[in-house]
């Protein structure tokens, strides 16, 4: 406790200055250990050597962050929703600390504007913001501890960026959304990765289609085989719940399929393409 006080008197001549300033903007505090934050905006192409000759990133931070924030999410939802089942607790941690989620919240903390990096084009490399706000949880939790991590999470992220009516609403995982429902009405669902090459700007791209019943039906193109197969998932669910004579194709084959010896108990199960509307998914999972 005297240490600690004894360095937020030190830093009290910097806290308007930068890079303390900058910071305290986006963190809502002026921070004592100034050192971690700035290695936690520090991405791994960045070529920034400590004073000791070891090169400076932020990929320590990000995974201490990563399990920090886990906890604290893990913590606000038990406390807030005190008698919704674990199904419920998982799906709605899932959706908060997804990257798409992490990636959007640090552009509207305005942690983009402190990225040091040497990549060329962030634009193409957006993870790179989802990941810094990890290391910047983790920096906030060896320099504040746990409490200031947790009131930044729930009174700077959640409260002010999150509202959790959204959060429950909103659509994460369409992969795994569409290999349950493909488990649950005995269809194949699978991803195929189909090309991956570099564009002019050195950043990898990913092409995938999604196979449901033995039909290509989604295409996705991504910055990583995991978006795209993410888009191919959610393209193939788009389809299937709006074209009628693709659900009509889906059910020939799945009869020709268990007609053929494929079904020994002798029933037909026909696929129920009401669970794949949004609504249906949302009351299922509450």
């Amino acid at each position: 406790m005297l240490r600690r006080t004894i360095k937020r008197i030190k830093v009290l001549p910097y806290k308007k200055k930068e890079p303390y300033l900058s910071f305290s903007k986006v963190l809502g505090f002026c921070p004592d250990r100034i050192e971690l934050y700035q290695e936690a905006v520090t991405h791994r192409s960045s070529s920034v050597r400590s004073s000791k000759g070891r090169w400076v990133n932020n990929e320590r931070l990000e995974f201490l962050g990563d399990a920090i924030l886990d906890a604290i999410v893990a913590d606000i939802l038990y406390k807030e929703f005190e008698y919704k089942k674990e199904g419920f607790l998982t799906s709605m941690r899932s959706r908060i600390v997804q990257r798409e989620t992490l990636n959007k919240l640090a552009v509207e903390l305005g942690l983009d504007k402190l990225i040091v990096s040497s990549t060329r084009n962030l634009a193409h490399n957006t993870n790179i913001y989802g990941d810094a706000l990890e290391a910047i949880i983790g920096a906030i939790y060896l320099d504040q501890g746990y409490r200031v991590a947790k009131s930044f999470v729930f009174e700077t992220m959640i409260k002010q960026h999150l509202t959790m009516e959204k959060v429950i609403k909103r659509e994460v995982d369409f992969k795994s959304r569409l290999i349950e429902w493909g488990q649950k009405n005995k269809i194949e669902v699978s991803f195929n990765l189909v090309d991956s090459f570099y564009d002019e700007q050195n950043n990898p791209i990913f092409k995938s289609t999604a196979v449901v019943g033995g039909l290509e039906i989604g295409n996705g193109t991504g910055y990583s085989k995991k978006e795209s197969h993410q888009l191919a998932a959610k393209e193939a669910i788009q389809k299937m719940r709006e074209d009628r004579s693709l659900q009509q194709t889906i059910l020939d084959n799945t009869r020709n399929y268990q007609i053929q010896g494929n079904n020994p108990s002798g029933s037909t199960n026909e696929p129920n393409f009401d669970e794949l509307q949004e609504e249906q998914y949302a009351e299922e999972n509450m």
